[in-house]
């Protein structure tokens, strides 16, 4: 988790856009613009227009997918490129006065506060609900 939390603060402290990140991850890899295109399944100039950010950058999916092929953050990569994970609307529905509460009650916490509210959310899910049946 450290990490995370170290690629969280370097990304902040060089407030690098979605595609000058892209372009640098793409390059390191040794992956030509063209060869990247295709395997994410887009264009070539699409891709061209993304990286100096004259377009917005790709849906969500999309950017997943070129983060798993690029060995980054997908979470961490949708949020540079102003998208939501594909995930959360289903998650919120799921729960819509509980899950924003819970949100902004944690906004602002620490990476160490979040991580330590993951944890015990995680042990509360292995647990079942006190009380109630589980299943």
């Amino acid at each position: 988790m450290r990490d995370l939390d170290e690629r969280e603060n370097t990304m902040s402290k060089k407030r690098q856009t979605f595609g000058q990140v892209l372009r640098e991850a793409r390059l390191a890899k040794g992956i030509t613009l063209r060869k990247f295109a295709e395997m994410v399944g887009i264009s070539p100039t699409y891709l061209s227009q993304v990286e100096p950010d004259h377009v917005d950058p790709p849906t969500a999916e999309r950017v997943h997918t070129m983060a798993n092929l690029l060995g980054a953050s997908a979470d961490e990569w949708t949020a540079l490129a102003g998208r939501v994970p594909e995930d959360l609307p289903g998650i919120i529905q799921k729960q819509p006065t509980a899950i924003p509460e819970l949100l902004r009650e944690a906004s602002g916490l620490t990476a160490d506060q979040l991580r330590f509210l993951r944890e015990q959310a995680r042990k509360l899910k292995e647990r079942g609900t006190p009380g109630r049946p589980e299943g």
